[in-house]
C-alpha cells in the first residue's frame, strides 16, 4: 500500500486511544486530533477520592461544554456522530477504584456524570482485589464481586489493566458483558508484571472484549527506545492468538515521557509515584521514556497505519485495530 493510501485510510477510519493520561494537560488534545483521532478516554479518576475525582469529570464536563471541537461520548453512536461532524470524543475512564472509597453508590453518580470505563486496580492491593504488582494474588474480594455486578448493570466497561491475576480472572469469570484489557502487551512478547499472560487474553477474547496495545517502552521491549515494527509485534502475537476482532489500542501515551517532561522534571515524578507505592521499578524503570520510533507522540498515529499495511494488514483489519473493535465493545456494553 502506497503511504497516501494509507495517508487516506486513517483519515477514513475510526481511530480511538482509550488511555490518554497525557491529558491532564488538556492543550495536548489537539495532538492527538492532528493524529487524526475520533475519541479517547482521558483518565480522569485514579488514585484520587472522591471529592478530587468529582471535581476532575466536573472539569472535563466544563472543558467539553466550552469546546465545539469535543463532544462527551455516553453511548456507542456518539463516537460515530464524533467521526462526521469532525469532532473529538471524549469517553471517561477511572484507572483504579480508590474515587468511589467504600460506597458502590458513588457509581451510580459517576455514570450518571459519564464515566463510561473502570479500571478494578492499580498495581496495588484495593478494596476491590489485588493489582498486577502486588506480593500476594488474591482474587475480587466481596466487596470486588458486588462493584463489578454493579458496573454491568450500569453498563460500564470493565477494565483489567493494571490487575491482578486472579482479581482479573474472577471478573472474567462473573462477566456477562465483553470486558477489556484497556493497555495492556502480551508477556510472551515482553516480560513485565504489567503485561498479560495468553490465557488471560483467550478469556478476555471469549468475553467478546479486547487488549489495548500499549506504547509505554518498558512494556514493549528491552530497549529504551523501541522500534514501532516491536509495538505491532504485539499486535502480531495476540491476533494470532485470539484473531483481528480482539484488538485495540490503549497507547497510554504519559506527561512524564519525552518530550513533555524534561528529564529532572520526569525523574522527580517518577520518584513520588515509586515513594507512593503506585510504581515498582521492577515493572517501571526510571525514565526518560521513549515511545515506539514512528508513533512517539499521538500526532504521529497515521505512520502506524501505514506500518500496519505494510506489514500485511488489510484495511478491515487495520480499521479494527485502530478503533472499530472498541465501538463494537462500546455497543455491546453501552448500547447503540
Amino acid at each position: 500500500m502506497t503511504s497516501d493510501r494509507a495517508a487516506a485510510l486513517h483519515r477514513d477510519a475510526i481511530v480511538i486511544d482509550a488511555t490518554c493520561p497525557l491529558l491532564q494537560d488538556k492543550s495536548r488534545i489537539e495532538l492527538y486530533r492532528q493524529g487524526g483521532i475520533t475519541a479517547l478516554c482521558p483518565t480522569v479518576g485514579a488514585v484520587e477520592g472522591a471529592a478530587q475525582t468529582f471535581r476532575s469529570v466536573a472539569g472535563w464536563l466544563a472543558h467539553i461544554r466550552n469546546d465545539d471541537g469535543l463532544l462527551l461520548v455516553r453511548r456507542a453512536a456518539d463516537i460515530e456522530e464524533a467521526k462526521r461532524s469532525g469532532r473529538i470524543g471524549i469517553i471517561i475512564h477511572f484507572q483504579g477504584a480508590d474515587p468511589i472509597e467504600d460506597e458502590l453508590d458513588l457509581l451510580d453518580g459517576y455514570q450518571a456524570m459519564g464515566l463510561r470505563m473502570f479500571q478494578l486496580a492499580y498495581n496495588v492491593k484495593n478494596r476491590v482485589g489485588d493489582g498486577c504488582d502486588e506480593r500476594t494474588d488474591a482474587g475480587l474480594s466481596r466487596f470486588g464481586v458486588a462493584l463489578v455486578r454493579r458496573l454491568e448493570a450500569l453498563r460500564i466497561v470493565v477494565d483489567c489493566s493494571h490487575t491482578g491475576y486472579r482479581t482479573t480472572m474472577d471478573a472474567i469469570e462473573m462477566a456477562t458483558r465483553p470486558i477489556v484489557f484497556s493497555h495492556s502487551n502480551p508477556r510472551t512478547v515482553k516480560e513485565s508484571p504489567r503485561n498479560i499472560g495468553d490465557d488471560q487474553i483467550r478469556a478476555v477474547a471469549a468475553t467478546g472484549g479486547l487488549i489495548g496495545m500499549n506504547g509505554f517502552p518498558a512494556f514493549v521491549s528491552a530497549r529504551e527506545k523501541p522500534t514501532l515494527d516491536e509495538f505491532i509485534d504485539h499486535i502480531d502475537y495476540t491476533v494470532q492468538l485470539v484473531g483481528d476482532d480482539h484488538v485495540g489500542l490503549g497507547i497510554d501515551y504519559y506527561y512524564g515521557q519525552h518530550p513533555y517532561a524534561d528529564p529532572v522534571e520526569a525523574r522527580r515524578l517518577y520518584d513520588r509515584w515509586v515513594a507512593a507505592g503506585h510504581w515498582n521499578p521492577n515493572a517501571y524503570p526510571p525514565p526518560p521514556y521513549h515511545y515506539p520510533q514512528g508513533i512517539e507522540t499521538p500526532e504521529r498515529l497515521p505512520r502506524l497505519s501505514e506500518r500496519l499495511s505494510e506489514r500485511g494488514y488489510g484495511d478491515d483489519a487495520v480499521r479494527k485495530i485502530l478503533g472499530g473493535n472498541w465501538v463494537r465493545v462500546f455497543r455491546e456494553v453501552w448500547g447503540a
